[in-house]
């Protein structure tokens, strides 16, 4: 399956590039220059005496060879635009600096609300400020990526407040219907808008395919619909949901406003809902809230990468703590990044330089895992033997609970080793599925003699609930021959299974009334290895 890359998403590929158009902070004034650099010059000695025939000159004396600097990174006022490759922004640009909330005030399109359950969501909010100051704060390394595509694709502004909504800006959040990410995709839809979800990554909390799929449903809903009021409630409920409800309405000659639907109370709230927020952004005082502002240029910048690499180097050579580098990068599943499968990582713009020029530095290895496709069911034990890593760490990274087996096939993160030098396929990348099963106990051994009258394999597979391949394997011999009086059958039956039951030695089972057997069981019978 071809990787889905967004039509903004493809920023910078190559490292080197990047590395020679790299600059800007987001945030941070300009680093102070060393005054003792500038003020450093070449020490001059006094000059000797002149003999008879010289002239008297200054000896000029070379300072020793200075190492370089260590490694500092110096933002530039002037950076690439991660939205459009080769688009400068001047950081120190007033437009830069404006705030982006006036932007996404000005852009609001759509026609408001005004009931009592907009009032109701309003006093939720103004009676939460520490709750909305969360929300602001983790919404700041986002809200402009999403208002420029909003804009881009000339969407109503309000359309950039709906993660607040959804997910509270948190791209880890869950829902109990599996909903995962800012935008809260469930995994069907994911799919049906071209986000990946396998062993390594989950794309609907990737920030920019997230925020493209979603966009993209948006502009579906609203062709559907019409208008951007229905078309949020089909995001929410689902588009068949409403428009049968549309139908009920029409076949009652109702009006088919949002309003006028029969709908679950999460999705009659749900538009009234963002309203409140809207009222919010527009007139936060009159709330008793607080906007603190956001820059009106991008908190982040896109970074090709072109090897694997784990996740906690990557955070190393990027200078930030790993959860900051999360919370940009939130759709990895495993503790390494598969260059085959996420050609870049979003980082800020104080940080992206400085991850360039220490990756280039770094050298091999960048990744200490691989992927392992389990060639048989297998229990996690045997998996991690063939391996090389203890059961207790294959069963952490790989997310493995108790008492599961590993079906074949399931793909696994696991050590390299010297035999492991290569990145994961493209194939892997994408396409890794982990396949778990229960770890029944092992079948229990019962042996008995055919009756007087013998009995068929047939017979005996339909008495115990197995196949008649497998009884005539377990015995060695066909499926369509019959075992004679007295001779010894062996069958395999699971250890919770009711119908047989143990006996003491030489005790004499009940006889089956379909097979004819007079079954005996003794104690050396049962074997917990199955043959």
């Amino acid at each position: 399956m071809q990787r889905m890359l967004t039509r903004s998403a493809v920023y910078l590929t190559s490292i080197t590039t990047f590395a020679l158009v790299l600059g800007g902070c987001a945030t941070a004034p300009p680093a102070d220059k060393n005054p003792k650099e500038s003020a450093a010059k070449p020490p001059v000695t006094a000059a000797p005496p002149a003999k008879p025939g010289q002239t008297n000159e200054a000896v000029v004396v070379a300072p020793a060879p200075v190492p370089p600097p260590p490694l500092e990174y110096v933002p530039a006022p002037v950076a690439m635009d991660p939205l459009r490759p080769g688009v400068k922004i001047d950081l120190t640009d007033l437009k830069a600096q404006a705030d982006l909330w006036e932007r996404v005030r000005r852009g609001f399109a759509m026609p408001d609300l005004n009931n009592d359950l907009v009032r109701t969501s309003e006093q939720w909010y103004a009676a939460r400020p520490d709750y909305v100051a969360r929300m602001i704060d983790r919404s700041s390394r986002y809200l402009f990526h999403i208002v420029e595509e909003v804009e881009k694709r000339g969407m109503p502004a309000e359309l950039a407040l709906l993660p607040f909504i959804e997910s509270a800006f948190n791209p880890q959040a869950m829902s109990v219907a599996k909903a995962a990410g800012m935008w809260q995709f469930i995994p069907t839809t994911g799919k049906d808008f071209g986000l990946q979800q396998n062993v390594f990554r989950d794309d609907r909390r990737d920030i920019i395919a997230s925020t493209r799929a979603a966009l993209d449903y948006l502009e579906k809903l609203y062709e559907l619909f019409g208008e951007w009021h229905l078309a949020l409630a089909a995001y929410n409920w689902g588009e068949g949901n409403l428009q049968r409800a549309i139908a009920r309405n029409q076949k009652a000659g109702l009006p088919t406003s949002f309003m006028d639907l029969r709908m679950p109370d999460e999705t009659r709230n749900y538009v009234p809902k963002l309203q409140a927020v809207k009222n919010i952004v527009m007139q936060p005082a009159s709330f008793a809230l607080m906007l603190p502002p956001m820059r009106n240029h991008p908190y982040f910048l896109s970074v090709g990468i072109e090897r694997d690499v784990d996740l906690e180097l990557a955070a190393q050579l990027a200078g930030i703590p790993l959860a900051e580098f999360r919370t940009l990068n939130p759709q990895m599943n495993r503790p390494v990044i598969l260059a085959a499968g996420t050609p870049q990582i979003l980082l800020p713009y104080d940080n992206a330089d400085r991850f360039v020029r220490a990756f280039a530095e770094h050298g091999e290895p960048y990744s200490t895992w691989t992927a392992w496709v389990a060639p048989q069911t297998m229990r996690p034990s045997e998996a991690a033997k063939r391996v090389g890593m203890s059961e207790a760490t294959l069963r952490s990274v790989n997310s493995i609970p108790p008492k599961m087996l590993i079906k074949v096939g399931s793909t696994l993160l696991v050590p390299r080793n010297g035999a492991k030098h290569s990145d994961v396929s493209g194939h892997v990348a994408d396409h890794a599925t982990m396949t778990l099963a229960p770890d029944a106990p092992p079948p229990r051994r019962v042996t008995f003699r055919a009756g007087k009258q013998g009995v068929s394999v047939a017979a005996v597979a339909q008495r115990y609930k197995v196949t008649a391949a497998e009884v005539a394997s377990w015995n060695k011999t066909t499926q369509l021959s019959n075992f004679k009086p007295g001779q010894l059958v062996t069958v395999y039956v699971p250890s919770h299974s009711s119908k047989t039951r143990a006996v003491g030695p030489n005790q004499e089972m009940r006889p089956c009334t379909q097979c004819g057997a007079s079954a005996k069981k003794t104690s050396a019978s049962v074997s917990r290895r199955p043959h």
